[in-house]
């Protein structure tokens, strides 16, 4: 391992510089200098640049499997500070997730896929968790579940590194209820990366037994922190939320975000406040008019972003001043090379240069750079949901949930 692992020196140590490839949270390389005191008191080691490079940018799985190597890149991958650079570079890292059900059987299993843009397609399994669950929200690398025989409980996962937390029950009396079917209207998970904390947010239209729904939006949050639920309740108006509406949930600046079915405002729940609030769209797309025009919510390297689709064209706008609700166009796509697809497409998640969309028989992916489209998935037989009603946005993390 020589090749590997060297000796470090105080010289090397005032001559070495920040790779390029680090993230600002992370002062230098010597991030691995905490290796010393376990390997041999009376030297300290660091990994070629090259490695931990290489390292910080496997999948999860690989990742673990890198442990078996040598003591040195065991406790590598569960530092603190190389879980941060491999999450940062994660995080850049769109993809698509879904959650395919054969509706011809009686099965209760589901297949969970994975879509890279550049790893292609791969599969796994939510069998650690040992319900069967259907995938509510996706952030950060975790996700959440909720039961499908037993209403009412939900879970959260990391289906990368298989660990999951059973939720403890909300305290919400029996004889209240979400509505108009006892299940939340919406469905909302965060995770913050740095401060090691998340929550699952459950809001809906409140009515009493026996009563019409009261015009009253009822809103649950679980914090990992205390691991307790909160509740409020706020007047709010009936937004109106499609299928999809409610599948593309969006964590940035510390709120949640949600379409409303008219594409006249984004619905906006601060976490930090205990409140909602709107997001008005930009007034040069035109919506909530009867334009035709659709829209949806999703993430553009950290910011928010929404995508409009016409007959013809595809608009991607982002909110580059949060504060101040500046909209910028970025892009403008022509469909003209995928018109017959087109009614039936949903942009679901994107990255820098490219953006995955879901059909109901295939998932494509266009790449922004070289204007061209290919098509990551399809569906062999005809048994199974659209996959757009199952598809989420992901992004591989190291992240315990427990």
């Amino acid at each position: 391992m020589d090749d590997v692992v060297r000796p470090y020196s105080k010289q090397a140590t005032n001559n070495s510089q920040t790779p390029s490839f680090l993230p600002s949270f992370l002062p230098s390389i010597h991030i691995i200098q905490f290796l010393s005191n376990e390997m041999d008191p009376n030297h300290t080691y660091f990994v070629d640049e090259i490695i931990l490079e290489i390292l910080a940018r496997l999948p999860i799985k690989s990742l673990i499997r890198t442990k078996c190597v040598c003591k040195l890149w065991y406790n590598l991958a569960s530092h603190k500070s190389f879980t941060q650079l491999y999450n940062h570079l994660s995080l850049k890292n769109a993809m698509l997730l879904l959650q395919l059900t054969d509706s011809s059987t009686d099965s209760t299993s589901s297949m969970i896929l994975l879509i890279d843009h550049k790893r292609g397609v791969s599969e796994f399994s939510l069998d650690f968790i040992k319900d069967r669950v259907k995938i509510r929200a996706s952030c950060n690398g975790l996700l959440c579940c909720s039961s499908v025989p037993d209403k009412g409980v939900y879970y959260v996962c990391n289906p990368m590194t298989r660990e999951f937390k059973l939720l403890p029950r909300s305290r919400e009396r029996p004889v209240t209820r979400f509505y108009p079917d006892g299940e939340a209207t919406l469905v909302g998970l965060t995770c913050d990366l740095l401060a090691n904390r998340y929550n699952v947010v459950l809001a809906g239209y409140h009515r009493m037994f026996g009563h019409r729904p009261e015009g009253k939006l009822i809103c649950s949050v679980y914090d990992s922190g205390t691991n307790k639920w909160r509740k409020y309740v706020s007047d709010q108006d009936d937004h109106g939320f499609t299928h999809m509406n409610r599948n593309q949930v969006v964590f940035v600046n510390g709120s949640l975000h949600w379409m409303t079915q008219s594409f006249a405002y984004i619905l906006v729940l601060d976490l930090s406040l205990d409140s909602w609030r709107r997001i008005l769209l930009p007034e040069e797309m035109g919506c909530g008019n009867g334009s035709g025009n659709r829209v949806y919510l999703l993430e553009f390297d950290g910011k928010l972003s929404v995508i409009q689709i016409s007959s013809v064209w595809m608009n991607i706008w982002v909110l580059q001043d949060y504060g101040k609700g500046k909209w910028d166009l970025i892009d403008r796509v022509s469909l003209r090379c995928i018109r017959g697809m087109v009614p039936g497409v949903f942009p679901i998640s994107q990255g820098g240069d490219y953006v995955f969309l879901a059909g109901h028989k295939q998932v494509l992916v266009y790449q922004r750079k070289t204007r061209s489209w290919k098509e990551m998935y399809s569906v062999k037989n005809n048994s199974t949901m659209p996959l757009w009603f199952s598809a989420h946005s992901f992004r591989g993390t190291i992240f315990s949930c427990r």
